[in-house]
């Protein structure tokens, strides 16, 4: 009986690495399509200007918080020129490219993560109680209009 159990865990286990590669390589290239320069950079400042308001930065943060949005802000520019190419080369992209190229905007993203995190410490660290709070539920439940986080699962 333990043979079948593991032959289903091993068949169900299959079909979700298919499922999401599937997902993968359906919803990236919609991303990817849909996503114009200039929108998204304006989208970026007007998520800091969001965050910053929604933190009550302080004039005593701003040094701080000028970093964390030199951050974002350096990010989209990242994320838009990889984004850009993938779009300029959609059409003639393999199955292995396609992959490729998702894997670099994603390790991008990563990376900027990276960066992001210690600039973000720096200024949680000198925030008060009461920003921290607002900061905590920020990142827990995201913006209440992108509702694809909670679908999601995150």
């Amino acid at each position: 009986m333990k043979l079948n159990d593991h032959r289903y865990t091993y068949a169900s286990t299959r079909f979700i690495t298919a499922a999401a590669v599937a997902a993968i390589l359906v919803f990236a290239q919609e991303v990817a399509v849909a996503t114009d320069k200039d929108a998204y950079e304006d989208r970026t400042q007007l998520r800091i200007k969001e965050i910053r308001a929604k933190l009550k930065i302080t004039p005593a943060q701003e040094e701080q918080w000028s970093k964390v949005a030199q951050a974002m802000l350096d990010d989209a520019k990242n994320m838009d020129a990889l984004t850009q190419t993938r779009v300029d080369h959609t059409q003639n992209m393999t199955a292995v490219d396609d992959l490729n190229s998702y894997g670099e905007i994603t390790d991008a993203h990563a990376d900027r993560v990276k960066k992001l995190t210690p600039l973000f410490v720096a200024l949680y660290a000198n925030m008060s109680d009461a920003q921290k709070k607002e900061a905590d539920t920020l990142f827990r439940d995201g913006d209440p209009k992108q509702t694809h986080k909670k679908s999601v699962g995150n």
